[in-house]
């Protein structure tokens, strides 16, 4: 059978658009006919292997509604010890590549993962999807696509799911990645190579989380006034690319970004803070981001289209299944409780759920519990007449700052707040906290250029923030989480503590030096534990027990 870099190499482009994309053009009927197809031919691979007998509790299910009301849902605990001693033999088919992300603190350094061959070659398929979908201008173009772009690497290795995906990519349109060596550098190396030969090879696509994109663009508008001219002689494509630049920022009346550099053919990213970056991401870079909402247990799960919107489900990847936020609640209060899920053709638009899965194609993963609440926005992408559920990433299961019972903070919504100030940043975190018998909502934040800013002003510019997201029309987005937390806090209700320069990259430093995972490098934003805040420099307080997590929160690389 053809692969996708065979079509792009032969001009079969419209070929190559169904092979990668067809799934956009499938109705509910016919995903769900993939789905349940799909999952019966895995059911029989599970049956006849160890995991899968031990995970479905000896259960021989001869349907999908079987499998779904005998098989129990499991988390990463249930996989132990065979996926972390890498058993290949237990599995239910042959393993092409493990890949790894942040363990469970106490329990277990790294969560690996295996990618079995069938799901490796589906895989390959959707990462020339992430590649069209991100430089086409509408349904069906494949003119921007060709072998050998350009992308800069500012992702994970390939044991890592960001780097699996960029090596998917590789393999299904043949992208040419900057640095060439840059699998063995660090981060930073990684980026300071690739920008030293984008200078005169140029960069077609470029992918990362958001912030890191933002990060980057900003860090090259800073530095844009002292652009060294000598080592740019050996080049003079590079000297050209400069010159040109200097030109278009000089008729635009402004300092040299990103955009004046390169020509961007294609911007994928992944995480919590896409859609509120994205503004940010143009502006510096000259095109919108396209969002995809992926693991490490389960790949690619959905996509943007071409109008940058909601995502659409991939359904050949994984079967899905969903937990209603009000069953999701009773299983947090009782724990023996089971909850209740549905499938993509029973949800409802404008509800919350969070996402189950199994992996297709002989993965391992059985009704699997990542941890992620996604809200379905409709039924149908009328714009890109596309006829499947519309879904946005909405939080991690865990990542709530629970305010008197009353009302939930999201990490999303904080993020959105303090974005929508304008003061300048580097990172932040935040808590609930008690202090003289009174709740605040306590923000840590490390501005940018060690930057003086009244704390009580800051703190006071975030509420009004925090009052507008509250008075917006679509107050749907953020009424649960949102509701009546900030009324239920005291006379303070937000603090604002600033870090002194440099407390997350030290933070980061530190890290690396202890050997820490890649996934756990950075402190996470929401309920970070006393330890964390000591190492930003943060002045100790008191604060209530924070709930432990069931499952550690899962970064994009």
């Amino acid at each position: 059978m053809a692969r996708a870099i065979d079509l792009l190499r032969q001009e079969r482009r419209e070929e190559l658009w169904q092979m990668c994309c067809g799934f956009l053009d499938l109705d509910i009927e016919g995903i769900m006919t993939i789905q349940n197809r799909l999952m019966l031919e895995q059911i029989g691979l599970l049956k006849n292997c160890e995991l899968g007998r031990k995970l479905m509790h000896g259960a021989m299910p001869m349907s999908v509604q079987e499998f779904r009301e005998q098989v129990p849902l499991t988390t990463y605990n249930d996989y132990l010890p065979e996926l972390v001693e890498k058993r290949e033999d237990v599995l239910p088919s042959k393993v092409t590549h493990w890949v790894r992300t942040a363990g469970k603190t106490g329990e277990y350094a790294v969560k690996w993962v295996p990618i079995s061959e069938d799901f490796g070659r589906e895989y390959e398929k959707l990462a020339g999807a992430v590649a069209l979908l991100a430089t086409c201008n509408g349904r069906g173009d494949t003119s921007n696509i060709r072998e050998h772009l350009k992308m800069l690497f500012t992702v994970g290795p390939p044991e890592y799911s960001s780097g699996t995906l960029c090596q998917m990519a590789q393999q299904a349109v043949g992208i040419e990645l900057l640095p060439s060596n840059g699998a063995d550098m660090s981060f930073e190396q990684r980026i300071k190579s690739g920008f030293a030969e984008a200078m005169y090879k140029g960069i077609d696509v470029f992918g990362g989380l958001p912030s890191v994109l933002v990060a980057v663009g900003e860090q090259l508008k800073s530095g844009s006034g002292k652009v060294n001219i000598r080592p740019l002689l050996r080049h003079p494509k590079a000297l050209f690319r400069v010159i040109r630049a200097a030109l278009r920022c000089k008729l635009a009346h402004r300092t040299m970004i990103p955009k004046d550099l390169w020509s961007i053919r294609g911007i994928v990213c992944g995480g919590a803070d896409g859609a509120i970056l994205k503004n940010k991401i143009k502006e510096l870079w000259g095109r919108f981001p396209l969002e995809s909402y992926m693991n490490t247990e389960g790949g690619l799960c959905a996509i943007q289209a071409w109008d940058y919107q909601a995502m659409t489900f991939v359904p050949s990847l994984n079967f899905y299944e969903f937990i209603p936020e009000k069953e999701w609640f009773k299983s947090q209060i009782d724990r023996s409780y089971k909850p209740k899920t549905v499938l993509l053709d029973e949800l409802k638009p404008g509800e919350v759920y969070e996402i189950v899965f199994s992996n297709l194609h002989g993965g391992a993963m059985v009704r699997y519990r990542i941890g992620d609440m996604v809200r379905i926005v409709s039924l149908r992408n009328e714009k890109c007449g596309i006829d499947s559920p519309q879904m946005l990433f909405e939080r991690r299961a865990d990542d709530l700052i629970d305010i008197n019972g009353f009302g939930h903070i999201t990490e999303k919504l904080l993020w959105q707040a303090i974005e929508n100030t304008g003061v300048p940043y580097v990172d932040w975190t935040a808590r609930k906290e008690i202090g003289d018998e009174k709740s605040t909502l306590h923000i840590y934040i490390e501005l940018k250029g060690n930057r003086l800013m009244n704390e009580q002003a800051l703190s006071d510019v975030v509420y009004e923030e925090f009052q507008k997201l509250d008075a917006i029309h679509n107050f749907n987005l953020y009424k649960f989480a949102y509701g009546d937390a900030m009324k239920q806090l005291d006379s303070k209700p937000v603090t604002i503590t600033t870090l002194p320069e440099g407390a997350f990259a030290n933070f980061i430093s530190h890290r690396r030096a202890q050997g820490a995972d890649l996934g756990r490098l950075k402190p996470p934003h929401i309920n970070p534990s006393e330890e964390v805040l000591s190492l930003l420099g943060a002045v100790s307080v008191k604060v209530e027990a924070v709930p432990t997590r069931e499952t550690e929160k899962i970064t994009v690389h």
